[in-house]
C-alpha cells in the first residue's frame, strides 16, 4: 500500500504524531493509500521553514522565479499519464477527463503565472513640478493555501503558482480526500529545483491542518476554495487577525435557456454543464431554467441525452460519469434525491445508486445522473449546494422572471445563458448576480481574467493579475521635486 508523505523544507516526512489516514479509491470503495494525519506540530515546522525561506525567495530575480516555475510546468506535462491516473483513482473522475482537462490546466497555471510575473507592472502618477507617485508591489510573506477535492491538482496549482511567482513562500494543504496529485507535485517541485522551504505541502484533516494554518500568526494571507460553511469559519478566525483573505466557496448556478437559442447546442452544453466530473464542480449548472415555449421539447431531449451518459469505471475510455468522490458525498447526494421527492419533485431519470459497472467496481460509489422537475425555485433542492449529478429544470415565461429566479439563492458564483439575441445576452448577463457569466458556452477559462463569486460564493479573485495583486502588498512612494 502506498504511503504519502508531507513535503516540508525540501524533505519528505511522516506526520510528527506518526498517525495516518486511509485514502479510498471511489471506484472500488477500497483503501489504496495512507496519508499523514498531520496536526499543529507539522504546520508549525512548515511555517517556520516557509518563514526562513521567504527573504531569499522574495529577493530572487523575477526571471529566475519564472524559470523554476516553467520547469514545474514542463515536468507536469512530462508526467501527465502518471498524474492523470493518480487523479482518476483519487477522485473517481474519468481518466480521459483528467488527461484532457485537469492535468493540462494545472501545467497551464504554472506556465501562465511564470510568464505573468515577468509582465507585472506598477502605476506611476505625475504631479507635475511638485513630484510624482509610484506604486511598488512586494511579496508579503507566508501564504496559507487550502484547496478542495473536486479538481485536486488544477485548483491546488491555481493557488501555489501565483503565490510563489509573486515571491511569497507557502504552506499548502490539499484535501485529505484527494491528496495523491499534491504529493506527486511535491516530488515535481523537488526535481524542478524549487528552493527548500518555498513550497511546503502538509497533509491531514481540515480541522487539524487547515485550522492550524489559518490561525498561525506568521501566515499572512489565506487562499481557500471549499464550502461556504468552512469559509465562514476561516473568516471568524482570520478576520480579527487582519489576514488577507481570498475565499472561493459554494455555487448553485443557474443555466438559462431562451427560446431563441441554438437548440442543439443549448441541450448538449447544458448536459455537459450539469454532469461533467459527476456534477462535482462548483461551476456546474445545476438549476436549469427554460423558456416555456420550448420547455417540453427541451426536457424531452435533455433527458434523452442524460440517459445516454455512460456511468462506468473511471479507467475505461467510454465512461462519461465516474464515481462519487467519497462515501459521505455519495450518501449526501442520495439524501437530496429523497428531499426532492418529499418536496413534491418528479424524478424523470436517475434518483438512485447506479449498478456496478464491473467486478472491480462492485463496492464503488456510483450514482445515476438525476433530472428533477416540479420543484419551486425556493425549495431546498434549488437553494442548497448538492455537489453531485443532480439537476432541476423548470419553465419561465418572461426574462424578468428568469433573472429573478436565477438570482434567488445566497450563492453567486457562475451562470450560463443560451440565446442568439445579442442585446438579450448583454442585458441578462449584466443583471445576473454572478461573478462569472458564460454566454452560449460553459467552463471556458482565460487565465488572464479574474475568477470568483459574489454573495456567499466568495470574496477576492483568482486568475490574472488579480491573483498577483492578492499575493502582493502595494506601497505608495512619493518623490518630492519642489522646493
Amino acid at each position: 500500500m502506498k504511503k504519502l508523505l508531507n513535503y516540508i523544507n525540501g524533505n519528505f516526512q511522516e506526520a510528527i504524531s506518526g498517525k495516518w489516514l486511509d485514502n479510498f479509491d471511489p471506484a472500488t470503495g477500497q483503501v489504496y493509500a495512507r496519508v499523514p494525519a498531520s496536526d499543529q506540530q507539522d504546520v508549525e515546522v512548515a511555517v517556520q521553514a516557509a518563514s526562513a525561506a521567504f527573504p531569499a525567495w522574495a529577493d530572487t530575480p523575477i526571471g529566475e522565479r519564472s524559470r523554476i516555475l516553467m520547469r514545474v510546468a514542463d515536468l507536469i506535462e512530462e508526467r501527465l499519464e502518471e498524474l492523470a491516473l493518480a487523479e482518476c483513482i483519487d477522485n473517481g473522475k474519468p481518466l480521459w477527463l483528467a488527461k484532457e482537462v485537469d492535468i493540462p490546466r494545472a501545467a497551464a497555471n504554472f506556465r501562465y503565472f511564470a510568464n505573468a510575473v515577468t509582465q507585472y507592472y506598477s502605476e506611476t502618477y505625475d504631479m507635475g513640478s511638485r513630484g510624482f507617485n509610484y506604486t511598488l508591489r512586494r511579496p508579503i510573506g507566508v501564504a496559507g493555501l487550502i484547496s478542495p477535492w473536486n479538481l485536486p491538482l488544477y485548483l491546488f496549482s491555481w493557488k501555489v503558482a501565483p503565490a510563489v511567482a509573486a515571491g511569497n513562500t507557502c504552506v499548502a494543504k490539499p484535501s485529505e480526500v484527494t491528496p495523491m496529485t499534491a504529493f506527486l507535485l511535491s516530488q515535481i517541485c523537488k526535481d524542478a529545483g524549487v528552493p527548500d522551504g518555498v513550497i511546503n505541502i502538509v497533509h491531514g484533516l481540515g480541522g487539524d491542518v487547515g485550522a492550524s494554518i489559518v490561525a498561525h500568526p506568521k501566515v499572512a494571507m489565506i487562499s481557500f476554495t471549499g464550502s461556504t460553511l468552512t469559509g465562514r469559519k476561516i473568516t471568524e478566525v482570520a478576520g480579527p487577525m487582519f489576514k488577507k483573505l481570498s475565499l472561493e466557496m459554494g455555487g448553485k448556478n443557474p443555466n438559462l435557456v431562451f427560446a431563441d437559442c441554438d437548440f442543439e447546442k443549448a441541450v448538449k452544453g447544458s448536459v455537459r454543464a450539469a454532469f461533467t466530473n459527476q456534477g462535482q464542480i462548483c461551476l456546474c449548472g445545476s438549476r436549469i431554467l427554460v423558456e416555456r415555449s420550448i420547455y417540453d421539447r427541451f426536457v424531452e431531449e435533455f433527458v434523452r441525452q442524460v440517459k445516454e451518459l455512460t456511468v462506468g469505471d473511471p479507467l475505461e475510455e467510454g465512461t462519461r460519469v465516474g464515481a462519487i468522490v467519497s462515501k459521505d458525498q455519495f450518501e449526501k447526494d442520495l439524501l437530496y434525491m429523497d428531499i426532492a421527492r418529499q418536496e413534491g419533485g418528479t424524478i424523470l431519470t436517475g434518483g438512485k445508486a447506479a449498478a456496478a459497472p464491473n467486478e472491480r467496481c462492485k463496492n464503488g460509489w456510483f450514482l445515476e445522473p438525476t433530472v428533477i422537475t416540479g420543484l419551486a425555485p425556493h425549495c431546498r433542492v434549488n437553494q442548497e449546494e448538492i455537489f453531485g449529478p443532480v439537476v432541476t429544470i423548470w419553465p419561465f415565461d418572461t426574462e424578468a422572471e428568469a433573472i429573478s429566479a436565477a438570482n434567488s439563492t445566497t450563492y453567486g458564483l457562475s451562470a450560463t445563458l443560451w440565446t442568439e439575441n445579442l442585446r438579450r445576452a448583454h442585458r441578462v448577463a449584466a443583471e445576473l448576480h454572478s461573478g462569472i457569466v458564460w454566454v452560449n458556452s460553459w467552463l471556458v477559462r482565460d487565465l488572464r481574467t479574474p475568477f470568483g463569486g459574489v454573495k456567499q460564493s466568495g470574496i477576492g479573485r483568482e486568475g490574472g493579475f488579480e491573483a498577483l495583486h492578492f499575493f502582493t502588498e502595494p506601497k505608495n512612494v512619493y518623490i518630492h521635486l519642489g522646493d
